[in-house]
């Protein structure tokens, strides 16, 4: 029997980019499940009109309070898994059925996207930022994850018992893991596409804000 799968695309002011995903991602899963985190603009609508779902937030909740609305959803549905995925082009939706493939080969309760086998178009700092902080969160997670910025991921619903998020913006994407680590849960990795370019615009993060927030977050967990 074919496992159910939906996409969670969180969203904020992406209205000019979220067509493409929507439409991108609808050929590999069942449902597109935009999480429209508080936009200003036209983000749901022409996310609606593409064919997705809608969850509104009507005030921004970061990106950690998105993908916990999104997995809240994944919870009440008959998906069995959910693939999360960017909404402003960072991410190949053609890629989806890599984490499907995978999930069903290694039985991984979380398949992580993985762009470290080729950087060449990464940053050199965020090159050394993922590589230093995927080093840490496996520390904290209890395995290896090379690649645990990478917001591009599956999540098997019976992981979702497991996770008990305290955090609400880009540090949730880590707490995942460890949660989710430290749970016993199997954490496996693709190859995906590393996509940089001037159809991309800058980055939501705010370096040092969120690079306090992550080592708060590896205090808590640590050892």
């Amino acid at each position: 029997m074919n496992e159910r799968v939906i996409a969670l695309v969180p969203a904020f002011n992406e209205a000019a980019r979220i067509v493409a995903v929507v439409t991108g991602a609808r050929a590999f899963v069942n449902e597109v499940v935009v999480i429209d985190d508080g936009s200003a603009d036209t983000t749901s609508d022409v996310a609606r009109a593409a064919g997705a779902t809608i969850l509104r937030h009507e005030t921004n909740r970061g990106k950690g309070g998105a993908i916990k609305t999104g997995l809240d959803y994944l919870a009440q549905s008959g998906a069995d898994m959910a693939v999360l995925l960017d909404a402003d082009g960072q991410h190949d939706p053609a890629e989806i059925p890599k984490f499907i493939e995978e999930a069903k080969r290694s039985g991984a309760g979380i398949v992580v996207g993985s762009r470290m086998s080729d950087t060449r178009a990464m940053p050199v700092v965020r090159k050394f930022t993922n590589q230093f902080t995927s080093w840490l969160t496996s520390r904290l997670a209890r395995q290896r994850v090379h690649d645990s910025q990478c917001g591009y991921r599956l999540v098997h619903r019976r992981v979702l018992g497991d996770l008990n998020f305290s955090t609400a913006r880009f540090e949730t994407e880590t707490e995942m893991l460890i949660q989710a680590g430290r749970a016993g849960h199997t954490i496996s990795e693709v190859p995906v596409r590393t996509i940089y370019g001037q159809e991309v615009r800058a980055s939501h993060i705010r370096p040092l804000r969120d690079t306090i927030r992550f080592f708060k977050l590896a205090k808590k967990y640590w050892p």
